[in-house]
């Protein structure tokens, strides 16, 4: 998955570079909110609303807006009324695609992101037409240069961990959803750096895209419907090497 998790790692700094962008706050916020709507407003009692304030703290999103969003989900003060949406899609050369959308307007949301998906080859999927080929994993992002990968998959394992992969600066340690917090807190306690701990669809398999051009188009579609402003999160099945994504992003 290294071109997989190349585009994501990718994303999520070109996330925290780009929080001036006016709907990233807002994306985040709406986070915030629907994890406390669900989970209730403590994050230490909630994983993912812990999650979502890490999330919007790394982008700089003010204090403030944050207590407010909290507020918001558990129905303190009022608000618009969001509901979670994932559709499930296919892009060119057949990559599958998942989008978590966070909408107040489900009508709007379906409109907005079937007319992305036209526009750049792809099409809009049925309901479980795509889905099966993910699943749901903890991801704990390690930041570090020259981590001991022995020491940290010893202490990652230890602790319930399944697996490690390296990146550029770091690991990607993977984990099931429900061991996510007993990983990471045992990693915090090791002295890791955590960068990111959340939970993401991973794919199970891979479509192999070594096209420079199928590539571009592949990547061009995922940007765009990321920049959608009521789209949460946004996964493919696609592995592009390593060497093509370098190219593209220079």
């Amino acid at each position: 998955m290294s071109g997989h998790s190349k585009w994501a790692n990718i994303k999520h700094r070109k996330a925290a570079q780009d929080a001036k962008r006016g709907n990233l706050f807002q994306k985040l916020v709406k986070a915030v909110i629907i994890a406390a709507k669900e989970g209730g407003g403590d994050p230490a009692m909630n994983m993912r609303l812990k999650a979502a304030i890490d999330r919007a703290k790394a982008a700089s999103v003010p204090n403030d807006n944050i207590i407010r969003g909290i507020k918001r989900g558990t129905g303190e003060i009022e608000g618009a009324q969001y509901e979670e949406i994932t559709y499930e899609a296919y892009g060119p050369n057949g990559v599958a695609i998942l989008i978590d959308v966070l909408t107040d307007n489900r009508n709007r949301a379906a409109s907005e992101i079937r007319a992305v998906l036209t526009r750049n080859g792809g099409s809009l999927g049925e309901a479980g037409s795509v889905a099966w080929m993910f699943e749901r994993k903890g991801t704990i992002e390690v930041s570090g240069k020259d981590l001991d990968e022995e020491a940290l998959m010893t202490v990652a394992l230890e602790a319930g961990a399944e697996d490690l992969e390296q990146q550029d600066e770091g690991y990607a340690v993977y984990t099931d959803p429900a061991s996510l917090p007993d990983v990471r807190d045992a990693l915090e306690k090791a002295g890791y750096s955590i960068e990111r701990a959340e939970t993401e669809m991973v794919p199970k398999n891979t479509v192999q895209i070594s096209d420079p051009e199928k590539a571009r188009k592949v990547l061009r579609l995922m940007d765009l419907l990321e920049e959608n402003d009521d789209t949460q999160n946004v996964y493919g099945n696609f592995d592009i090497p390593d060497e093509i994504m370098e190219s593209l992003e220079g």
